[in-house]
């Protein structure tokens, strides 16, 4: 048993580690008498000198006092807030390392959480980005005030201090520009911001949200009170500032919370809604819809899912946690049939208007759980082929992948945009009598430690 009364590393210790490789946030990860040590901007293959900053039972976590032995890959940050955001994790690792680190981030997953041998892992390279840059299409800009400036941006990592950001290198430019004026016009007009902890004032968050193909931009401004002073003139130097705009809306969140949005969505002028296109889908986008953050790389995510399903024309197929039905409606014209689900009735009712807008007369949705609508289905014969899968964070649930191992379909394919989770799920159905065929990493949010993943798995 562990003497844990003795820790062998303690907070303010100094001494040198090796790091070894990155963890799932981005951190660099070394060794220090068997104990794990995550050190904030380290890179594999770095020697450093560590200053121990926290200790819990299982690891401890560092800053950097030196780096003695410099990695090959690192490089400058170019954002010039790079540290002090939070936003982005790996701006100073070059972009093809950062690919090759994503992949060993899927792989450390599969080797702690399942038991198939390292070498036999089917997992392909990184799917990049040929400009990792200016990918983003929606920016979210808390508003605050410093020494009496209006500022806007994001929340420093692991604090409550608010970050200002005039251009940020992963937003779209026109996210940065209308953002720009919007807080400017917030500062000529001297609107009073909203203070969360006397909880007095109006202005919350500044939305903006981009179309790549129509060029159509959607300004959002989330409010604490329905009206605010000079609410007529801020809507005319908005017009006037900002004829790009061709969608403007305003939000009203009266509760103090964390979440951006509140219930209640109101027109101010144009369109309720911006168009956007994937491939040849065409959705409408509404101030609260999700929508994929990384358009040009969705096609790519999408098309590998594709790629992996295997299609021929004569399955059917199911589109669990379905949202919108975006990748049921990417696979639909290759599939004989598909059904969606999920457990949000607005999604549905979007997936069915976006299924009928498109003309894809071999596609259903029904608002359910789909462990409970696939038995269902099941009794009245009707059996799927391939299930497409991609859920939240945290996975699938339990009783989906039991019931996923009692209906035995030919073919799962797995979304996942958390390495750790997707890995335990994929053990379980393991036992259940699948293997794996392949897993592909997907890199949608370059310059981060984000990393998503395609996995197919068959029945034995």
């Amino acid at each position: 048993m562990k003497n844990t009364a003795n820790p062998i590393i303690k907070t303010g210790q100094s001494f040198p580690l090796s790091i070894k490789r990155l963890g799932i946030n981005g951190e660099g990860i070394g060794f220090y008498k068997r104990q794990v040590v995550f050190v904030p901007g380290a890179l594999p293959g770095e020697e450093i000198q560590v200053e121990i900053t926290k200790v819990f039972p299982n690891r401890a976590e560092g800053k950097i006092k030196k780096i003695k032995k410099k990695s090959k890959n690192r490089t400058t940050p170019p954002c010039p807030i790079y540290e002090e955001c939070g936003g982005c994790q790996l701006q100073h690792l070059a972009y093809p390392s950062q690919l090759k680190e994503k992949r060993d981030v899927v792989a450390q997953a599969f080797e702690r959480y399942t038991k198939i041998p390292k070498d036999e892992l089917p997992l392909e390279k990184t799917i990049g980005m040929k400009e990792p840059w200016y990918y983003r299409n929606k920016s979210q800009f808390q508003v605050g005030k410093l020494n009496d400036t209006v500022i806007a941006g994001l929340y420093s990592s692991n604090s409550h201090k608010l970050i200002n950001i005039d251009h940020c290198l992963v937003q779209h430019e026109d996210t940065n520009i209308v953002t720009n004026k919007v807080k400017q016009i917030i500062r000529d007009l001297n609107l009073p911001v909203y203070n969360e902890r006397k909880r007095t004032g109006s202005i919350r968050t500044i939305v903006v949200r981009t179309a790549f193909r129509t060029d159509q931009i959607q300004l959002v401004l989330v409010t604490a009170t329905e009206s605010f002073p000079k609410k007529e003139l801020f809507i005319a130097e908005v017009k006037k500032r900002l004829p790009q705009v061709t969608s403007f809306v305003q939000n009203i969140n009266e509760e103090k919370t964390s979440l951006i949005f509140g219930d209640q969505t109101e027109g101010v002028y144009g369109k309720d809604t911006i168009t956007e296109h994937l491939g040849d889908l065409r959705f409408e986008l509404s101030a609260r819809a999700f929508f994929q953050l990384n358009p040009q790389q969705t096609v790519k995510l999408y098309d590998e899912v594709k790629r992996q399903a295997k299609l021929t024309g004569k399955e059917k197929l199911v589109d669990a946690y379905c949202g919108s039905g975006t990748i049921g409606m990417w696979l639909a014209k290759d599939a004989k049939e598909v059904r969606g689900m999920d457990i949000i009735k607005e999604s549905i009712e979007d997936a069915r208007k976006n299924a009928e807008k498109h003309g894809i007369s071999n596609a259903q949705y029904e608002t359910g759980k789909a462990e409970k609508l696939l038995p269902k289905w099941l009794k009245v014969g009707w059996r799927p082929d391939v299930i497409v899968v991609d859920p939240p964070r945290t996975g699938c649930d339990q009783a989906f992948l039991e019931t996923v191992a009692k209906i035995k379909p030919k073919r799962m394919v797995y979304v996942s945009c958390n390495p750790s989770t997707l890995a335990k799920d994929v053990h379980m159905l393991i036992s259940k009598g699948f293997e794996v065929e392949n897993i592909t990493p997907v890199d949608m949010f370059p310059q981060t430690a984000q990393v998503e993943a395609v996995c197919t798995l068959v029945l034995k």
